[in-house]
């Protein structure tokens, strides 16, 4: 397509996302750009066009945009996946969970037994031991697949790992460590398991885990998976260190090339960024200059707590359900309204993991104390996750202008667990209250974290619609959400919440020409069939793109 052109694309029916125009049947782009959107006789009078019907059977949407994920979630299928669901890889593979700790055993057992390089580390992923009772993944387990050969086992939250006794030994990790985090034994030995990134850490960099996650590899696998979901855009929430010129390198070459099949709109992360804090969010300014039409830098990325159902999320009184215990903090309270108020003075927009109700609380009182000192209109401040909201913290949400993206695959997925396990009902009941945000106006996307869990928006907005946990329970009946709700978290939300809503979203005159292809309606079928809806392809920037069959 040269720049001049104009195609006007015919479908079935075009969902546009934009209140004064709702439906089309028609629309036309000329190179990158949406020209106008409307019926054939409107287009018309635009000049010479080519009419192009290869949706003519289709239904049209803005691009999905998935709202929180990792590029380097594509990096984690170097890996072997021990995942207790199944789950599709970036290729459309379904890999086969293990159901038991004793199935993650024998399938890391029969990897080993394949490798010849003797020092060679086996790293896995995915394991959730929250599925298996109480009993937690560490030595006892993994010294069965080797007692010579580091092995270690991350999580699905990516918040723990399990290693075995030559994995922490070879690392430095004793009896007598004292790093906040290292699971102990009532004995003093090591149990194995590692809490949170200072534990975790030793292993992780050792063995190269982070730097596997940050190759051409990994970038193009992810871009493969989102793409085959349907996506056309996806948030990769929290990019690190790109002061290091050979991971800057792989994410400007691969989100250049043709083929790159999504837009990657890039959350900067100074809190892991290997310099002082206000050092780190000054460096942004050299990072952001490597942006381009399909890299687009966005928001700075905070944390504060840690995963719910690996018992590292901070929860507010009375804590965990039944134990009363509480998670830890990556960073305190104290630290993040100090990381907020550099962040927000500075002009940028900050987005804070927040898992538990405490976290959230944090950050919101942050938020709170930064506009009590300075100005910043328009700011949408957004709180990640923030899986366990109250009543009256999404009233302050609403009064100091700050976007929600909830992790709504947490319903499916651990739903049963938290309502049984972590949470309890009450509580579990209004988790990722999507019902709330619509009722209170405070505009909101969700999302998959992948790769916690895969990159699906339909799937993900089958869970804020229905809220059917892996049981088939629903949890929170008045915090369902409506089918056309849960469209606009998908496309135009989830922009609003990167700041990005001039650009994507909606399918109107001016922004991107970025479209999802149906196979059928969303808004006609039976909202328990919304995940079920094939995906034909995309649009990405005016160029068709069907997925390989």
């Amino acid at each position: 397509m040269t720049t001049d052109a104009i195609v006007i694309y015919q479908a079935k029916k075009i969902i546009t996302m934009c209140p004064s125009l709702p439906e089309a049947t028609h629309v036309a782009v000329r190179g990158d750009r949406i020209l106008s959107v409307g019926s054939l006789e409107e287009l018309e009078g635009f000049g010479d066009y080519t009419l192009d019907t290869t949706f003519a059977d289709k239904v049209l949407m803005p691009g999905l945009i998935e709202a929180h994920s990792h590029a380097t979630g594509g990096g984690m299928w170097q890996f072997p996946y021990v995942g207790y669901y199944d789950r599709p890889d970036y290729t459309g593979k379904v890999w086969k969970g293990c159901r038991s700790f004793d199935d993650v055993v024998a399938t890391l057992q029969a990897i080993e037994r394949t490798m010849t390089d003797p020092n060679e580390p086996l790293i896995a992923w995915g394991v959730d031991p929250i599925y298996f009772g109480s009993e937690k993944l560490g030595r006892e387990h993994l010294d069965r697949v080797s007692t010579t050969r580091p092995v270690a086992v991350i999580h699905m939250s990516i918040h723990l790992m399990g290693a075995n006794t030559a994995a922490l030994h070879d690392c430095g990790i004793f009896d007598d460590c004292t790093i906040e985090g290292v699971v102990k034994n009532a004995d003093g030995t090591l149990h194995g398991e590692l809490v949170e990134f200072a534990a975790m850490g030793p292993i992780l960099n050792k063995y190269g885990f982070w730097d596997a996650l940050t190759t051409e590899t990994a970038i193009r696998n992810f871009g493969q998976e989102a793409f085959r979901a349907g996506c056309t855009s996806a948030a990769d929430m929290g990019l690190t260190d790109f002061n290091n010129p050979e991971l800057a390198a792989n994410y400007i070459r691969m989100t250049r090339e043709n083929s790159f099949p999504i837009r990657l709109l890039v959350a900067y992360g100074p809190p892991f960024v290997k310099k002082p804090f206000v050092e780190a969010v000054e460096f942004a300014a050299d990072m952001m200059k490597h942006g381009h039409e399909k890299m687009i830098f966005g928001p700075m990325k905070i944390f504060l707590d840690g995963s719910i159902q690996g018992g590292s999320g901070r929860m507010l009184s009375p804590g965990y359900y039944k134990t009363g215990a509480n998670g830890a903090w990556n960073a305190t309270p104290e630290q993040v309204d100090q990381q907020v108020y550099e962040i927000m003075s500075r002009g940028y927009q900050v987005h804070c993991h927040c898992n538990g109700d405490e976290a959230s609380e944090a950050f919101i009182q942050a938020v709170e104390k930064t506009l009590n000192r300075i100005p910043a209109a328009n700011h949408r401040a957004t709180m990640q996750h923030a899986q366990m909201l109250r009543e009256d913290q999404f009233k302050r949400i609403k009064s100091l202008g700050m976007c929600v993206n909830f992790f709504s695959n947490h319903i499916y997925y651990w739903g049963d667990q938290h309502y049984a396990k972590t949470m309890g009902p009450e509580r579990a009941n209004r988790m990722d209250a999507c019902g709330s945000a619509v009722r209170h106006q405070i505009p909101f996307a969700f999302h998959s974290d992948c790769g916690i869990t895969p990159v699906n928006p339909l799937f993900t907005g089958w869970c804020a619609v229905n809220r059917v946990t892996a049981s088939g329970r629903v949890l929170g009946e008045r915090e369902k959400i409506s089918v056309a709700d849960a469209l606009h978290a998908m496309t135009v939300g989830a922009a609003y919440t990167m700041k990005l809503d001039h650009l994507i979203g909606s399918i109107e005159c001016g922004k991107y020409a970025d479209f999802t292809v149906l196979e059928q309606d969303p808004l006609a079928v039976e909202p328990m069939k919304l995940k079920d809806i094939g995906v034909w392809g995309t649009v990405l920037g005016g160029r068709v793109q069907p997925i390989p069959r």
